[in-house]
């Protein structure tokens, strides 16, 4: 009979019901595929207030690190991937060390969304699964927002109107002026780099066997790269949309079954992005997981400040985070790595 310690570790073990759930359904996706599942998912939607916390990072790939541990890599890899994007760099890292312990033998599953540096991840893969409600995005870089198309087409139009009228100089001057010292060739090295990227990913693996692949490849580059083609950053590229210039699509629709259980881990992964403190999750079909948290301070309404206190530092009391980090921590994102 267990003991008293025994009941403790068994009932960590388990988790949370939504720990519990979340590693069912998974399980059940690599029952059916047959194929290593790696869930890669950002609460972008449900924690906005996170901003970049939420994007794909250097930290990420330790949560891969984790994920991949102790997996047969011979069996390929199901990546279900939902992110809106984040860091170059660290894209092409994460992407380099997937091919390097799984090789090309990379599929990608969007239910939903994988935007901006997540379509780069999915298009490193050697096809994309989508259903009729799945986005993919343009990968065109920006700055803080700004994108680098739009700032080498603001100057090339200054360029023609000044040569054309030398009066707007003035006009352009203030425009200009707003940009730092060497940004135009940050944002013709990033446009530069993104391509490079995406182009080489493409011919490596997706279209290395089409014919005609290079000019497959310069239309799916220019069509998801280019800012004066896709308008806007945050623009929704449908499954359709993606296999009509050339990326090898397949549609969930085609497989109800696998439909059913990407979905059902869709949900899951999304009630506890919901529910808890949770904000990015990286997890396999074994139950390994690396969750990152971000821990809430509630402050309560004290009325005035009494006096000779600043009622901007304090002090204040505060209450103790549901997971028993220490009073007075900052709201940071914190990390916690291993099985949940």
């Amino acid at each position: 009979m267990p003991n008293w310690s025994d009941l403790l570790v068994e009932l960590n073990q388990m988790g949370s019901p939504f720990d519990v759930l979340r590693r069912k359904y998974v399980r059940q996706l690599h029952e059916y595929t047959g194929r290593n599942v790696i869930v890669y998912y950002s609460g972008f939607l449900q924690k906005p207030e996170l901003g970049a916390n939420n994007a794909v990072n250097d930290n990420d790939k330790n949560g891969l690190m984790t994920a991949v541990n102790g997996l047969n890599t011979d069996l390929g890899l199901d990546l279900i991937l939902h992110t809106p994007g984040g860091d170059t760099a660290a894209t092409e890292s994460i992407v380099d060390y997937l091919w390097q312990k799984f090789g090309k033998n990379i599929r990608c599953f969007v239910p939903q969304m994988a935007m901006s540096a997540g379509t780069m991840i999915a298009c490193s893969c050697k096809e994309i699964w989508m259903g009729r409600q799945s986005s993919l995005g343009p990968v065109d870089p920006q700055f803080n927002g700004i994108p680098a198309h739009g700032v080498i087409e603001e100057f090339n139009r200054a360029l023609v109107e000044i040569q054309a009228n030398p009066q707007t100089i003035p006009l352009w001057q203030a425009i200009v002026a707003k940009y730092p010292p060497a940004f135009l060739g940050e944002c013709e090295k990033a446009i530069k780099w993104s391509t490079e990227l995406v182009t080489g990913w493409l011919l490596r693996n997706m279209l290395n066997e089409d014919q005609n692949k290079d000019g497959v490849v310069h239309a799916i580059v220019n069509e998801i790269i280019d800012h004066s083609i896709s308008y806007a950053h945050n623009r929704h590229l449908s499954a359709n949309k993606c296999e009509s210039i050339g990326l090898h699509i397949k549609h969930l629709e085609s497989d109800q079954e696998l439909q059913d259980k990407v979905l059902s881990v869709h949900h899951i992964y999304f009630h506890t992005l919901s529910s808890t403190p949770s904000f990015k999750i990286i997890e396999n079909h074994a139950g390994k997981a690396f969750i990152q948290q971000a821990q809430q301070i509630i402050m309560p309404n004290l009325g005035p400040a009494p006096k000779g206190v600043n009622p901007i530092a304090g002090p204040y009391p505060m209450q103790l985070p549901a997971d028993g980090a220490q009073q007075g921590n900052p709201p940071d994102a914190l990390t916690r790595a291993g099985d949940f």
